[in-house]
């Protein structure tokens, strides 16, 4: 099975264990606390850093100050698989249109 394949199920997972996800509705400040949410395995969320990563980058694109500082930070800490995850990760959530970016 391979990194895509793998994130698929995982998302899959987390909504059939009812863990929150980002949504099209999610202000970058609201993304922020989700990937807090993530990175400190609070809110009913498991402790994940690829999670964490993924949501501080979307919410950093969505104009998020503190999540670019997070990011960066947790990237300091991640392995570098663990990092192309996140980014593939963030990549799809965008190519579903799961979340939109401010123009």
């Amino acid at each position: 099975m391979n990194a895509q394949e793998m994130a698929h199920d995982l998302q899959a997972g987390a909504q059939d264990q009812g863990l929150p996800l980002p949504t099209p509705d999610m202000s970058g400040d609201d993304l922020f606390k989700l990937g807090m949410m993530y990175s400190a395995g609070s809110g009913g969320c498991p402790m994940d850093r690829v999670s964490a990563h993924m949501i501080f980058n979307l919410a950093a694109m969505k104009g998020s100050i503190e999540a670019r500082v997070y990011r960066r930070e947790m990237s300091q800490e991640m392995e570098r698989e663990e990092l192309a995850e996140a980014q593939r990760a963030a990549r799809r959530y965008i190519d579903r249109g799961v979340v939109r970016l401010v123009a």
